[in-house]
């Protein structure tokens, strides 16, 4: 059973989230939160999976409260809902350590669908739709949010192959499309995924994700 808290500022979109998780068979929610400093305590208390995070949420803001809950290294795992207005913030979010994105009109069964892929430590975001959504905000991302041009020790790190595989991931390609552009076999591009990740300190390819545009190995097409 997959336990999710909601943090949302609105309590008809609370009763909504209880309602669809209530009515799954392998979901359950086990707290509700109005905003940061709230969420943060009560993840605490209770350890979810997953935390389905609103960024419109007062005093902390949901940023914040997603890199307090990150930082304090539990088990939960944060999924951002935001909406298209606030995507540079779900951009920042994922730096702070989200493990994914989603729209808050997405489909039920798309955000059933994320809340598993979370807690099984996966990424929610497709890398397909990573790609779309960093490409649309890419160019309107301040220093701030964006990290200036460096070169970082983790890259060190990383085999020839590995760092194009890291490229790869960058772009949005899946490890099919990966393995057809190296000529390798799906297994070995999962090797290699797998050990890029571990390497370079990351939850999921998310975060490989926003590394390789931090570090502008990979820019908009």
């Amino acid at each position: 059973m997959i336990s999710v808290l909601v943090v949302d500022a609105q309590p008809l979109q609370r009763l909504g989230f209880r309602v669809l998780l209530e009515s799954a068979p392998d979901t359950e929610i086990v707290g509700e939160a109005e905003n940061g400093s709230e969420a943060v305590r009560r993840i605490t208390e209770v350890r979810p999976d997953v935390v389905l995070m609103d960024m419109r949420i007062p005093g902390v803001d949901g940023i914040e409260a997603t890199r307090r809950v990150v930082a304090a290294g539990g088990r939960s795992r944060v999924l951002v809902l935001a909406t298209f207005d606030l995507d540079r913030y779900a951009f920042a979010a994922l730096r702070a350590g989200a493990s994914g994105f989603l729209l808050k009109d997405i489909r039920p069964e798309e955000l059933l669908a994320g809340i598993r892929a979370v807690a099984a430590g996966d990424a929610v975001i497709a890398p397909s739709l990573t790609r779309r959504l960093l490409d649309a905000v890419a160019d309107r991302l301040d220093d701030d949010l964006c990290g200036r041009v460096r070169e970082d020790p983790r890259l060190g790190l990383l085999t020839g192959r590995e760092r194009e595989v890291l490229v790869a991931i960058g772009q949005g390609l899946t490890n099919g499309e990966i393995a057809r552009r190296f000529e390798l076999s799906e297994s070995t591009v999962k090797t290699h995924v797998g050990r890029v990740l571990a390497k370079i300190g990351a939850r999921d390819r998310v975060q490989a994700v926003i590394l390789a545009y931090n570090l502008r190995l990979t820019r908009p097409v």
